[in-house]
């Protein structure tokens, strides 16, 4: 849980609203008056009796705080629900909930509610690709350096870092619409899953039900199989993770000594005010390790007993708002990053010169191996590389000249004849992702 303190670093409030005490309660009321609704389409319970079901499901706000002793009571929150309109349905009371068990109005209530919350990260997770997208158009070609374990390596172009940043939330995206169908499904197959109290009409029944909320009727009941769910929390994991990487690169490329790349608006110090701290990017790595250890927990809930087991259901209710609301807090910091990115093209060509074209020694080592072997070529490159060291102001260029002379070094070395097909990746990966979406 987020606290109010904490709200705006950590949390989401839109997203911290479809999941609300309200929104849940909301919900599976919507589930009841869709199952009454239906039961009296069908002949189940008498039409009249379904229609004041349906009223007073729709007119009931519950305190959810005068519901939590029930709730504890029967370690589920369906049942003073339905204690509550049973009450309000007065005289119809006996056909309320009629065949159902708890936990259909609670997975289908969880149904409702993730249809929604999905829409959103949905929306966002497109922002940010979209916003990523044409930030790798914007800076295709401008070249920077890459690193390797926290090294210097070789030269890409700001396009192609961005990309590989999209890569994962482009195939997210794809990611989710497969995964929908397996999670946005109406639960209603009674006490022991065998629909035994519904009778004939029982499927029937599901496929009404699941039409009117705008969800799947599953042909087998997932009281107790919950991969769905770990498949869900496996998303967000990887989501928040793919955002989580964005973040921590970010930290790097804005820090003081290279200052390569800014995004969003820094924070302040309390007491070095020279100071514009990565708050956005470093609450990314946060946010993302946060899911990463949640998702684990979150599985346990597979090893669930029986047709119904307690304690399984009670990790999900504990585990996944929180990763939901993480995932839309990612998603809503990220698209600010994306849109603010901007390149500082001074400081990357400053990098370029403090390197003295060290990165490039793989590059030198291939053209030198044109003309002698390849272990010879990168031990006269290495002979150049001890050269720069005895020597801070020589370049390898200078250093190459005099070891292997007849190359225009200064121009073969330049970062951009050195980039590979980084422009290429910028251009064209996302898209084609994209495309593959459509």
């Amino acid at each position: 849980m987020v606290t109010a303190l904490f709200a705006e670093l950590l949390g989401d409030a839109e997203m911290a609203s479809l999941l609300s005490d309200e929104a849940t309660l909301a919900a599976m009321l919507r589930a009841e008056a869709a199952l009454s609704r239906a039961q009296g389409q069908l002949g189940i319970i008498p039409d009249g009796a379904a229609k004041a079901i349906v009223r007073a499901a729709e007119e009931l706000r519950p305190d959810p705080a005068s519901l939590a002793p029930g709730v504890a009571r029967a370690g589920i929150a369906a049942q003073p629900v339905v204690v509550a309109l049973k009450q309000a349905a007065g005289e119809h009371a006996g056909w309320v909930h009629f065949g159902a068990t708890s936990q259909d109005i609670v997975d289908t209530g969880l149904a409702i509610q993730l249809s929604q919350a999905l829409a959103l990260l949905r929306s966002r997770l497109d922002g940010v690709d979209r916003a990523l997208g044409a930030k790798t158009r914007e800076y295709a070609g401008l070249p920077m350096p890459a690193h390797t374990r926290f090294q210097i390596a070789a030269p890409t172009t700001f396009g192609a870092k961005i990309a590989v940043w999209r890569a994962p939330l482009a195939r997210q995206l794809l990611r989710l619409d497969e995964m929908l169908p397996r999670v946005l499904n109406v639960s209603l197959y009674g006490a022991a899953g065998t629909s035994a109290a519904l009778g004939q009409q029982a499927g029937a029944l599901r496929q009404a039900m699941a039409e009117e909320l705008e969800l799947g009727a599953p042909d087998v009941p997932w009281h107790s199989t919950r991969d769905m769910i770990a498949e869900l929390g496996g998303w967000l994991s990887m989501t928040t993770g793919a955002l989580g990487k964005i973040g921590a690169d970010l930290v790097l490329l804005g820090q003081s000594e290279l200052g390569e790349v800014t995004a969003g608006m820094g924070g302040g110090s309390s007491t070095m005010p020279q100071k514009s701290n990565p708050v956005a990017a470093e609450t990314l790595v946060t946010l993302a390790r946060l899911n990463a250890g949640a998702v684990g927990t979150l599985h346990q809930a597979m090893v669930h007993a029986y047709e119904r087991d307690g304690s399984a259901l009670e990790i999900e209710w504990a585990v996944l708002p929180d990763m939901l609301e993480r995932a839309a807090a990612c998603l809503r910091i990220g698209l600010d990053l994306a849109q603010s990115l901007r390149a500082n093209p001074e400081r990357i060509a400053a990098s370029f010169t403090a390197d003295r074209g060290m990165m490039m020694a793989e590059a030198a080592g291939f053209v030198v191996a044109g003309t002698m072997p390849r272990t010879d070529a990168m031990k006269v490159v290495g002979k150049a590389l001890t050269a720069m060291q005895n020597d801070g102001k020589l370049t390898l260029a200078e250093a190459l000249a005099s070891l292997v002379p007849g190359h225009d070094w200064a121009t073969i070395l330049t970062p951009e004849r050195n980039i590979g097909e980084a422009e290429r990746i910028a251009g064209h990966y996302g898209n084609k992702l994209r495309e593959e979406m459509k």
